[in-house]
């Protein structure tokens, strides 16, 4: 189920995201060509699916979560651009293509990546791709603020380039996590369960729940991928981390340990979801999604 949900997920947002980038006049051609090919080069689209997901689940049509699901891939495509940078993770791929400041050069990935970020409060408060009212966009555009910023994956981003060489403990670990992968995960889901404009306050806090258990599991089973898996398959260099003597759940808790925790989180979000029926059944399809992925 979780492939045919995923495809038309995909395919809804890559609709909605091809729209976005036209160039308003021709001296900024190659800077709209970096950010489209930063974004539309591939990608699970994880996070827009989970704001469709979010969405339907609470009886809301996956149109309605369009700007939401938009929003959320343009800022994670901006964090990625930016985090392969020299400066940075200097990486030189990325699913399994150039990284963009290989494609282009460095000064265009930043630009891009400047202009990416920006386009995703844009594409949130676009009435064609967001329909609900004007109080609840607001919402979302705070949501969406707070989860990218210095207080987030920013943030996030922050601690873990002061953490190399470092050994955390998991309490520690997990602090940037949720700040540096969880954050967004979060953010995602919310915004999407804010677009089907039904949101009650419980079901919110069952949904947030839920998000930072796959959220923190997503970075988990990103760790043991890292170890276990191979550069074609993951479509960037596999063993980064240990190359950059990064602290990861595999080499703290040890791997067959790090497995188990990603199984205990999946099944911490599946808890959190008793309370909804069979329409967040896409919700439970990505949390085990999360945790058996193999790239």
């Amino acid at each position: 189920m979780i492939a045919a949900y995923s495809a038309s997920s995909q395919a809804r947002v890559n609709a909605a995201l091809d729209t976005l980038f036209n160039a308003p006049s021709p001296e900024l051609a190659r800077l709209y060509e970096a950010m489209r090919y930063s974004v539309m080069n591939g990608g699970k689209r994880v996070r827009p699916l989970l704001a469709y997901a979010a969405c339907e689940a609470l009886g809301g049509e996956a149109e309605q979560a369009n700007g939401a699901a938009c929003a959320v891939e343009l800022i994670h495509a901006y964090s990625l651009v930016h985090d392969d940078l020299p400066a940075m993770d200097d990486d030189d791929l990325r699913r399994g293509q150039p990284t963009t400041h290989k494609k282009f050069d460095e000064a265009c990935a930043i630009l891009a990546g400047d202009g990416l970020q920006s386009l995703a409060f844009s594409a949130l408060l676009d009435p064609r791709l967001n329909s609900a009212d004007a109080e609840i966009r607001l919402h979302m555009v705070s949501a969406l603020a707070l989860a990218a910023g210095p207080a987030g994956m920013v943030g996030g981003q922050a601690i873990d380039l002061g953490s190399v060489g470092l050994k955390l403990d998991q309490k520690a670990l997990e602090y940037m996590h949720r700040h540096k992968t969880g954050a967004l995960i979060e953010a995602s889901v919310k915004l999407g369960a804010l677009a089907s404009g039904r949101a009650e306050k419980d079901q919110l806090k069952s949904l947030q729940t839920y998000a930072q258990a796959i959220g923190l599991a997503f970075q988990v089973q990103d760790d043991i991928l890292d170890v276990e898996s191979d550069t074609e398959t993951l479509g960037k260099r596999q063993g980064a981390d240990i190359a950059r003597d990064k602290p990861t759940y595999p080499a703290l808790l040890g791997l067959d340990a790090a497995k188990a925790y990603a199984l205990e989180l999946r099944d911490q979000a599946l808890h959190a979801l008793r309370p909804f029926d069979a329409s967040a059944e896409p919700l439970r399809d990505l949390a085990r999604y999360i945790v058996e992925r193999r790239n």
